[in-house]
């Protein structure tokens, strides 16, 4: 996700979101807004429009006010605000995403897709490697979903969509990662599809399970380090 607003209005989003607009909805005029972010009200109005513009959060005017809520891209974009604070403030490591989880059988289509020219060029061009025809498929526990969710709302690298002949291809995301801290790989996400969080597709220049010596069940470690907006 790459929305660019300007700083005035991150700040009038994280004042909504202390006012408690992430939890609920909430009720207020642009006089108060204004005064809780220091402008004119003219200037909290427009920022209220901005921001409904840019689906940051859902907003319903009566003669009482507006009724606000953010949305969950406001949500993810004041993620991202956090995010580059602590890349700056506390270095790259600061926000590191690890999941344990279980190496588990695929249905084998990782192998086709990414055999796909298109798929497969952009890959080597992104992700600056050469990608084994197939994934490492690794479940992780119901505990952990939150946490991926986190990861999916952050920064990707994306594979555009193509056509092949009839059938066309969607986008997909990529997420950076080290397999136990040391091999490369990326987390492979479809754009448009609502994905089983409980399995990982693990992309990565080698045959992880040969190279690995691993099989169904043994357990794994995967480290997703933060993408800066500059990466993505």
């Amino acid at each position: 996700m790459e929305i660019e607003i300007k700083p005035h209005l991150w700040f009038t989003l994280y004042t909504l979101m202390k006012m408690g607009a992430t939890s609920t909805s909430i009720k207020i005029s642009t006089t108060e807004l204004s005064e809780e972010i220091g402008s004119s009200q003219q200037s909290a109005s427009r920022h209220l429009q901005v921001l409904e513009e840019e689906n940051l959060i859902e907003r319903t005017i009566s003669n009482e006010g507006s009724t606000i809520r953010v949305t969950g891209e406001g949500v993810a974009e004041l993620d991202l605000v956090l995010k580059e604070l602590k890349w700056h403030l506390e270095g790259k490591g600061a926000e590191a995403i690890v999941f344990e989880g279980e190496v588990v059988s695929g249905l084998f289509e990782g192998a086709y897709y990414i055999s796909k020219e298109g798929y497969h060029r952009q890959i080597v061009e992104k992700l600056g490697f050469e990608p084994f025809p197939g994934t490492l498929n690794i479940k992780i526990g119901e505990e952990d979903y939150d946490k991926r969710r986190r990861l999916e709302r952050g920064d990707y690298i994306r594979l555009d969509g193509f056509k092949d002949g009839e059938r066309a291809f969607g986008a997909a995301h990529c997420y950076p990662c080290f397999v136990e801290g040391e091999i490369e790989g990326a987390l492979i996400v479809a754009e448009r599809s609502s994905h089983d969080y409980g399995v990982m597709e693990i992309i990565s220049p080698y045959y992880l399970r040969r190279r690995m010596e691993l099989a169904d069940g043994d357990k794994i470690r995967v480290l997703f380090l933060p993408l800066r907006r500059s990466d993505a």
